[in-house]
């Protein structure tokens, strides 16, 4: 135990003390009742603390996130729909992409490409691409600076498509720059 955590329960004992105290005195002749509301209220609180303790590990289940380990990579949990998601800041704005190691390169949704200012209605989509869905128009475009964790890249290709795509692709033009090893539900990319 650190001195902080030590100093803080010590306050908490100085407080439990000094309100334990003052119920003593004031309510004397109830001690029953006073028995009863504070073991209510303890109970309450241990209530409380289990339910945030429950939801600090649950929340990883439920909203899994990367996360940059202390050795510089990145590591990514499988979401419960098997995919693998990641948030890169693209110019400085985050924008999620499914890591898709099928996809050649990397592609934008016509929404992200508008959160980045990019008019996808101003593009030329000179590109044709195959995709489950059948055949869609592409228009190149460059990415100035896009990072990933502790990883920075500048003048990054990507595509933005002319077809309907409710999450952006993270593609192996870009991937391919990783190591990258998939093990017991967890992505992790080094370089």
């Amino acid at each position: 135990m650190d001195t902080n955590n030590l100093m803080n329960l010590i306050y908490l004992g100085v407080l439990l003390a000094a309100v334990g105290g003052w119920m003593l005195i004031e309510h004397r002749q109830r001690m029953g009742q006073v028995l009863r509301i504070a073991v209510a209220w303890g109970l309450i609180f241990l209530g409380i603390a289990a339910g945030y303790g429950l939801w600090t590990d649950l929340r990883q289940d439920i909203l899994p996130r990367q996360m940059v380990t202390d050795g510089g990579t990145l590591q990514v949990p499988r979401a419960a729909d098997g995919h693998y998601y990641l948030t890169v800041q693209v110019n400085g704005q985050p924008v999620r992409f499914m890591a898709d190691t099928g996809a050649s390169n990397v592609v934008l949704s016509q929404q992200d490409a508008r959160s980045l200012g990019i008019d996808p209605d101003s593009l030329a989509y000179m590109g044709r691409a195959m995709t489950a869905n059948g055949p869609v128009q592409t228009a190149r475009i460059r990415l100035p600076q896009v990072a990933l964790g502790p990883f920075t890249d500048r003048d990054v290709p990507a595509f933005v498509t002319s077809g309907e795509m409710d999450i952006s692709l993270l593609g192996m033009d870009y991937l391919g720059q990783f190591r990258i090893a998939i093990e017991q539900g967890r992505m992790t990319l080094t370089r």
